[in-house]
């Protein structure tokens, strides 16, 4: 594991859920979403949420929500192919049913085809399938990011973290890749002590529709080979995958382990671990 760190001349982190490991705000953003259900919906709508955390749901990190069809949908993360749909239920499909709706490879988007890779889905997928709306959704996103920078929220700095990534960026080149907004990478980084660490911040990055890409075009602006680069995150679908497919390692943040092998990859319980 360390060896794929010390070997390496690039490395693409995520943020949220890697550079820091807490989760309350997830509650926080189920619970603005849940008090604007009915009240006869309200208990079962964070029942819904709590299931999906404990992985007792169809709708669980790992799988795509479909909004349309509002099914749990699952896919092997390397050839993007579905391999299992349930109703948001649990009542599985027929292979048939399956193979009309689903064929070929697997498109995220962030319209339909929802990637469940994080925390900050759950709420989302449950809100949808309780009929709330987009705006709803991002309303209390954007209430969430508010009460993210109030004294009454603080991140879990990672032992060693930052005392790692100074000698890191002395030795090779350190990239962040997010998907959150620049205002908060720049607020979150300050928390973090982690400011001015990095050689590039790539931000509103699209992950997992762009992550390939993405990853692509840092390769060629550092001049750096698949191989000698690694990509470290806790979303599968977002960042590990698309790594994977391009010839990068990978080192994947999970603390329940994962089902998925490869030569070039560790899974690590936290990124305390990784170092």
């Amino acid at each position: 594991m360390k060896n794929s760190i010390e070997n390496a001349k690039l490395l693409v982190f995520d943020l949220d859920g890697t550079l820091y490991e807490d989760t309350d705000h997830f509650d926080y953003y189920c619970r603005q979403l849940q008090a604007r259900v009915k009240e006869s919906e309200k208990e079962a709508f964070w029942q819904t949420y709590e299931s999906m955390k404990k992985g007792e749901h169809p709708v669980s990190i790992g799988k795509v929500y479909d909004i349309k069809n509002d099914t749990a949908v699952t896919v092997e993360p390397l050839s993007l192919q579905v391999t299992k749909v349930e109703s948001f239920q649990g009542e599985e499909w027929p292979a048939e049913k399956v193979s009309q709706e689903y064929s070929g490879e697997l498109v995220y988007d962030f319209e339909r085809l929802i990637a469940i890779g994080d925390g900050w889905w759950l709420p989302y997928a449950t809100a949808i399938h309780f009929g709330l709306s987009q705006d709803d959704t991002w309303e209390c996103y954007n209430a969430t990011k508010e009460y993210m920078v109030t004294d009454e929220f603080s991140l879990t700095k990672t032992p060693g973290l930052k005392e790692a990534l100074i000698k890191l960026c002395g030795e090779k080149k350190i990239v962040l890749m997010t998907n959150s907004e620049r205002e908060d990478v720049g607020r979150l980084l300050d928390e973090l002590e982690l400011t001015g660490l990095f050689h590039a911040v790539h931000t509103e990055s699209q992950k997992p529709l762009r992550s390939k890409q993405l990853l692509q075009e840092i390769l060629e602006s550092f001049n750096v080979k698949p191989e000698e680069a690694v990509s470290i995150g806790d979303n599968f679908i977002n960042e590990i995958a698309p790594a994977l497919l391009i010839g990068m390692k990978a080192i994947y943040i999970q603390a329940s382990g994962t089902d998925n092998s490869h030569d070039n990859l560790v899974v690590v319980p936290t990124l305390a671990n990784a170092f």
